[in-house]
């Protein structure tokens, strides 16, 4: 079972974390994957959450499923509008099951990174890959690993908020520790384990899983993938069934 970071207190602040809960952002992320799921498609989220991004999916027609391990944060994915219609399990989406197969299943927002062993990575790819219909697909978005000759690497600071990202180059475990400041002027400081991986990677753990890379992009919008992005979202096919 994997350890669950997002229980309180962190569930009662998760929606306010950043710009990926703008209108503008969702329609985009949702958009691309409606796309994949097709009209009246299946999704199944990994890490749903509160409803980030299921919500929004099934606005668009999509009958969205999920599974999260923080009863915490799917407390208000069925607070919201809408929030009680999916089907969510509770569990570890490395091995979770959801009845029937999909059109599409879904990791997105750095979360791969949560499963902090190769072998669970691994592991994730193949639960994605049982609960696919032939010509279905997995999506992964995640950021690109940066090169590092240090073991920290500061990604926010300012008055309220401060971010380091610490390193260990030799096992690509990584912890994200995050410090806010409250009223009284003290810090609060959350810290959660990552294993960060390298699209190739994840490309070799794809094909593991009976796999193919689709497509990869840059960012949601599709803008191409180069040596420069800092992120990708990458799509993998269950190979259709041969003809006969």
């Amino acid at each position: 079972m994997l350890p669950n970071h997002f229980d309180e207190p962190v569930a009662a602040t998760y929606d306010s974390a950043d710009g990926r809960f703008s209108a503008e952002h969702l329609a985009l992320e949702s958009g691309f994957l409606a796309d994949l799921a097709g009209p009246g498609g299946r999704a199944l989220e990994f890490a749903i959450g509160t409803g980030r991004v299921a919500l929004p999916l099934a606005a668009r027609g999509i009958e969205v499923s999920g599974i999260d391990l923080s009863q915490a944060m799917v407390d208000r994915l069925r607070a919201k509008p809408g929030g009680a219609a999916p089907t969510v399990a509770i569990g570890d989406f490395t091995s979770t099951r959801i009845d029937g197969t999909f059109d599409l299943v879904y990791l997105v927002f750095n979360t791969i990174g949560n499963v902090t062993t190769q072998n669970g990575q691994v592991a994730t790819f193949a639960n994605a890959a049982r609960h696919l219909r032939p010509g279905g697909c997995f999506v992964i978005e995640t950021g690109v690993p940066k090169l590092v000759s240090g073991r920290f690497r500061v990604f926010d600071h300012d008055d309220r908020r401060h971010g380091i990202d610490e390193y260990d180059v030799v096992t690509q475990a990584m912890w994200s520790h995050h410090y806010t400041r409250r009223a009284d002027g003290a810090f609060d400081r959350t810290s959660i384990p990552f294993r960060y991986t390298w699209p190739a990677e994840l490309d070799l753990m794809a094909r593991m899983a009976g796999l193919r890379l689709h497509e990869r992009w840059g960012w949601w919008d599709r803008r191409p993938f180069t040596a420069e992005s800092t992120s990708h979202v990458s799509v993998w096919e269950q190979p259709a069934l041969p003809v006969r």
